[in-house]
């Protein structure tokens, strides 16, 4: 435990301590507000300006690091219960007020992705990161209580599991000067590997392996994809978590996904509350300047609280589809995208209509059209869907996909080629469908939207430190 949390939490009055931060403002030369990173509060820190060296005081700027050596007391001011009556201040690190950009005063979010190396400073961002590192926390304490083994997956990956094509290429060759196939390609069995091979969009398929020997197990790391899309919704490097289950089927597999979000949620609230206080009026000013259509019914805790302690409404495919199709926004022709004909894909104004305008409270869409859903999907009897599942949230729209895997041999071959992929590309994935086959399902939950949720943020590059978008990796 970092000092500045032990003092809040046990210290007693009247203990001489020393604590380490950053200084976040100095007022009257006498107030030191100093934090160490470890919660949202800071803490006072009086100085008897009059009996401390004028170099000192003239180094106790904004973002300065300092040691300060002191008694704890009951504070005589308002806005805190303790202080600390400095004795002794070193200054460990000096911070120049002229070039330093983060001040104490309200910074645009754009500029503080332009200083992403320092926004952590801000409380905005600091509470934002302590919540990442919380529901990080939550999600492998769930999974462990609920007997599942933590798998490694690869990074680097042959396989395409989404079968989109928007994956990130990894060669040691030159590219100007690669020798060309039979077919003028890039020949990639001259490659490191002897094959083309990319960053991972999801480490599902080799989950599906260990689970079929170790039962339930997930995984939990970055993932990649290069589409080229500069929306407030996408990264092109973001972290997933992704549970396995052997022997589960698509009702399985909701009900894990639902009550796994409600736990990670539940276990926010109760440890981040101090940080949550803070976002939740952070959101509440934010929507006083909204017009009064936009802003939200709930405020960010009741929208925890909502979701913790409310079922998801589940609803298939094809009720989703007449809903959206004899709704007023695309009776209207309100929707950028027309609810028309069935079997189209679903977009994120459709998913926020049917969360935020007509049910008001997370959704369940399952059983979507094969066309639409990727080659691994278990198919339905009716052969034209399969055992899909979406999870829709306020804000968001999708924060969870998955599904119920097709274990059948031969409905998994011909799905594979009726989407032209190469099979011997598949060949050990095919062979957990020879060797002892299960059912099974899976699903994955794209980690910063559900920061984004818990947090109240509205774009996702606020969520994770050193945003990856097209044409920026500054950091």
């Amino acid at each position: 435990m970092n000092e500045l949390a032990f003092v809040f939490l046990k210290t007693p009055v009247s203990k001489t301590i020393s604590i380490k931060g950053w200084v976040k403002t100095f007022r009257a030369n006498r107030f030191i507000s100093l934090n160490d990173g470890s919660g949202f509060q800071s803490i006072q820190c009086v100085v008897d300006y009059e009996n401390t060296d004028s170099e000192i005081l003239n180094n106790i700027n904004t973002g300065a690091s300092v040691k300060i050596t002191g008694t704890l007391v009951e504070s005589q001011g308002k806005g805190q219960k303790i202080e600390i009556k400095v004795e002794k201040i070193e200054i460990l690190g000096k911070c120049d007020p002229e070039e330093y950009p983060i001040q104490p005063k309200k910074h645009s979010l754009e500029f503080l992705r332009e200083n992403a190396h320092l926004r952590i400073r801000t409380n905005t961002f600091s509470s934002i990161f302590r919540i990442r590192s919380s529901i990080s926390y939550a999600i492998h304490k769930y999974f462990k209580e609920n007997g599942f083994v933590y798998v490694n997956t690869p990074i680097i990956t042959g396989s395409d599991a989404e079968g989109a094509g928007e994956m990130f290429k990894v060669t040691t060759l030159d590219i100007n000067n690669a020798d060309i196939d039979s077919e003028k390609k890039i020949d990639f069995s001259k490659d490191f590997f002897g094959k083309e091979t990319n960053l991972t969009v999801s480490g599902q398929l080799e989950a599906e392996s260990m689970a079929m020997g170790l039962g339930n197990v997930y995984t939990f790391g970055p993932t990649f994809r290069a589409e080229n899309s500069n929306t407030s919704r996408h990264l092109a490097e973001f972290w997933m978590v992704e549970p396995e289950m052997a022997f589960s089927d698509l009702d399985d597999n909701m009900n894990l996904a639902e009550d796994f979000i409600k736990e990670v949620l539940r276990y926010v609230i109760s440890d981040c509350k101090d940080d949550l206080m803070f976002l939740n009026e952070r959101l509440v000013n934010e929507d006083k300047t909204k017009p009064l259509k936009d802003r939200n019914e709930l405020n960010l805790i009741e929208r925890l609280n909502f979701v913790v302690y409310n079922d998801f409404k589940r609803i298939n495919y094809t009720e989703a589809f007449e809903i959206l199709r004899n709704s007023k926004p695309n009776k209207k022709k309100k929707f950028k995208y027309p609810v028309n004909e069935w079997g189209i894909d679903l977009q994120s104004e459709h998913e926020r209509f049917l969360v935020e305008k007509h049910f008001k409270k997370p959704v369940i869409i399952y059983d979507y059209p094969a066309k639409i859903k990727a080659f691994y999907m278990r198919m339905n009897e009716d052969g034209k869907t399969v055992r899909a599942m979406d999870i829709l949230f306020p804000g968001i729209g999708e924060i969870v996909g998955g599904s119920q895997r097709e274990e059948r041999l031969e409905v998994l071959k011909k799905r594979i080629a009726e989407l032209n992929i190469d099979e011997k590309e598949l060949w050990w994935y095919l062979d957990l469908r020879k060797y002892g086959t299960v059912k099974h399902s899976g699903f994955g939950l794209g980690l910063e939207r559900l920061i984004l949720f818990a947090t109240g943020m509205s774009n996702i590059r606020d969520v994770i430190p050193f945003p990856r978008t097209p044409k920026n990796a500054e950091f």
